[in-house]
C-alpha cells in the first residue's frame, strides 16, 4: 500500500481539489481508499488572476515566475492540510493549474511530421516537493504530448481499471470546466474469472474532450450576477429559463464537435470569447438571463449527447457522471432525458467519489510513475506508444 495525496485544479478554477488516497495494487488488481477529501478555494485575487491569464492576458516573465510560485505555495499548503490529522503521505501526485492548453493539430510539426500540442500547468513540482518534504509528481501531460499525444485527457487508464463491470458499458462523464468522457466497454469478466482473462486494457476503451461542461455557465452567472455569484447552485437559475434549441444548433455546427477524436480543448475555446459572442448571438431571441443559463446548459447536454451518438460504437448502458456538474441537477435531468433509455447516475454511487474522482487519479498515476508504469491510453490520447507519465521532484529531506 503506498499513501498518495492527489492534488488538482481544473478548468473550472474553483480551488484545489485535495485527496488523500491509499493506493493497493496495480492496474488490474487496482483498489483505492479515500481516506479525506477536501477541496481548498483559491484566494479571490489569486482566482482572478488565474481566470485572466487563462482568457489571454498577457504577463512578464517576472509575473509568470510570481504566479508559479503562488500557485505551488496554495498546492503545498492544501497537501499538509489533508493530512494533518493522519499518517503522513509517502508521495504527492500534482496535475497543477492548467493555464494554456494548444490541442496537437494546432501547432508546428515536429521533426517525425507530427503535429504536437502544449499544455501549460503551473504550481511546480519542485517547489511543491519542498514545501512540504514528500517527493511529488507533476507534469503530467507532457510525456504524453511529446509522444504525439493530446496530453488530454489522462485519466481514462484510471477509470478503466477502477470502474469497469462486466456485463454493463459505461460513459464516464466528467463535467468541470471543460467536459470530458472515458467510454469503457463491459469486461466480460467474471467473478471466478483469472485477472488476466479480464479485457486487454485499452482494448476497446476510448476518451475525449466533449466540449465546455461548466465554463461557460459560471460565466454566465457572474455577468448576470454583476460578480456577485460564481456558480448557478444546483442550476436553478437555468431550470428558470427556456432554451433556445435554434441557438444551440447553431453552435453545436462549430468545427471542434465535428472533430473525431482523439480531441482536447480549454478555455482557449470555450472560455470568455466564446461566451460573449453567444451573448451576442442571444441579443436577437431576447432572451432573458434564465434563458440564456438554460440555452449554455442545453448546449453542454447537446454537446455531450451528440458526441456519443457520433463517435461511440453504441450508446452505453449508463453514464457515470463526476466532477462540479454533477451536482447541477437541471443539467442532470436534461441530460437524463435526451439520453432516455441510457440510466445517468453518478460515479459516487459507484463507490467513487464525485468530487475528488480526478484529484485519486493523480495520486494514482502518481504512485504509477515511481513504479515505472506507463499512465497513458495512446488510442485516447492519440500518442505513438504508451509513456511513464509525470516528473518525479524529491525534496532535499529525502536524501540528506
Amino acid at each position: 500500500m503506498t499513501r498518495v495525496i492527489g492534488l488538482i485544479s481544473g478548468t473550472s478554477v474553483d480551488g484545489i481539489d485535495a485527496a488523500l488516497v491509499d493506493v493497493v495494487g496495480s492496474q488490474t488488481d487496482l483498489k483505492v481508499q479515500l481516506v479525506a477529501g477536501k477541496t481548498f478555494p483559491y484566494p479571490a485575487n489569486l482566482r482572478s488572476q488565474i481566470l485572466s491569464v487563462c482568457s489571454g492576458s498577457a504577463l512578464s516573465m517576472a509575473e509568470l515566475a510570481e504566479l508559479d510560485d503562488a500557485i505551488a505555495q496554495e498546492f503545498a499548503t492544501a497537501a499538509l492540510t489533508i493530512q494533518a490529522e493522519y499518517d503522513n503521505a509517502e508521495l504527492i501526485g500534482s496535475h497543477g493549474q492548467t493555464v494554456y492548453h494548444r490541442p496537437a493539430g494546432k501547432a508546428q510539426k515536429d521533426s517525425a511530421g507530427a503535429l504536437m500540442g502544449y499544455s501549460l500547468q503551473l504550481g511546480r513540482g519542485a517547489l511543491i516537493a519542498e514545501l512540504t518534504g514528500i517527493t511529488t509528481v507533476s507534469n503530467f501531460r507532457s510525456a504524453d504530448i511529446a509522444a504525439g499525444g493530446q496530453g488530454a485527457p489522462l485519466v481514462s487508464i484510471v477509470d478503466a481499471c477502477l470502474l469497469a463491470e462486466p456485463n454493463c458499458s459505461l460513459c464516464i462523464q466528467n463535467l468541470g470546466g471543460i467536459g470530458n468522457v472515458t467510454y469503457l466497454p463491459a469486461t466480460g469478466k467474471g467473478e471466478n474469472q483469472d485477472e488476466s482473462e479480464i479485457l486487454s486494457l485499452g482494448d476497446g476503451i476510448s476518451g475525449w474532450d466533449t466540449g465546455p461542461g461548466n465554463s461557460l455557465l459560471d460565466l454566465a452567472v457572474q455577468h448576470f450576477s454583476g460578480g456577485t455569484k460564481t456558480i448557478d447552485e444546483g442550476g436553478a437559475w437555468a431550470a428558470s429559463g427556456t432554451p433556445c434549441q435554434a441557438l444551440v444548433e447553431d453552435w453545436l455546427a462549430s468545427e471542434f464537435f465535428r472533430q473525431a477524436p482523439p480531441k482536447s480543448t480549454g478555455r482557449e475555446l470555450f472560455g470568455v470569447d466564446y461566451f460573449d459572442r453567444c451573448l451576442v448571438e442571444a441579443q436577437g431571441y431576447n432572451l432573458s438571463p434564465a434563458d440564456v443559463l438554460a440555452t449554455l446548459t442545453e448546449l453542454t447536454v447537446a454537446s455531450i449527447v451528440h458526441s456519443y451518438q457520433t463517435f461511440l460504437p453504441a450508446m452505453p448502458d449508463r453514464v457515470l457522471l463526476c466532477g462540479g456538474g454533477s451536482h447541477n441537477l437541471y443539467l442532470k435531468r436534461r441530460l437524463q432525458s435526451q439520453l432516455h433509455p441510457v440510466q445517468v447516475l453518478t460515479t459516487s454511487e459507484a463507490g467513487l467519489n464525485v468530487d475528488f474522482k480526478e484529484a485519486i487519479a493523480f495520486a494514482v498515476l502518481a504512485a504509477w510513475r515511481v513504479r515505472g508504469i506507463p499512465g497513458n491510453l495512446p488510442r485516447v490520447t492519440g500518442a505513438r506508444a504508451p509513456v511513464l507519465l509525470g516528473e518525479i521532484n524529491s525534496c532535499w529531506h529525502s536524501w540528506a
